[in-house]
């Protein structure tokens, strides 16, 4: 197994620091990738961090992550979170562990978001502690 993390995110993640700051903070996805790498480094990992509004690269990235090999997922679906069964199927296709990601907590958001269908198929799910939950999923990831 390699040392390696992919880090996806979903869609509207490359409006971050731009998009509601109030909801997800001033950190742009560019400046969690830099903590990520540096935080990677003294884990012995390795980090490659992917964004994409589109369902389908989510889902073509996580058979990538088996097919490499990858050592772990950190994934952070945003809205995709609520509403696919096709990323659902893919964590289910696939033996790479999957570690869901959010910025914000959706349980103290509106209703809709409280349903989870990655949550029903990740290994466990960090939410609610800003961009370094991005940190806290690299350690759990670092720990399997």
């Amino acid at each position: 197994m390699s040392n390696r993390v992919l880090v996806l995110n979903g869609p509207n993640l490359n409006l971050l620091g731009l998009r509601e700051p109030e909801i997800y903070g001033s950190d742009t996805l560019d400046d969690i990738a830099g903590r990520l790498e540096d935080r990677a480094r003294e884990l012995g990992l390795e980090v490659e961090l992917r964004q994409s509004n589109h369902e389908g690269h989510l889902c073509d990235w996580l058979h990538e992550a088996q097919a490499e090999g990858v050592k772990a997922v950190l994934l952070n679906a945003g809205a995709l979170t609520h509403t696919s069964l096709a990323l659902y199927d893919a964590i289910r296709s696939i033996k790479t562990p999957v570690i869901e990601v959010h910025i914000s907590n959706p349980q103290a958001r509106e209703a809709y978001r409280h349903k989870s269908y990655v949550a029903m198929a990740a290994k466990g799910t960090i939410a609610g502690f800003g961009a370094y939950g991005y940190e806290m999923a690299l350690e759990a990831a670092a720990r399997l």
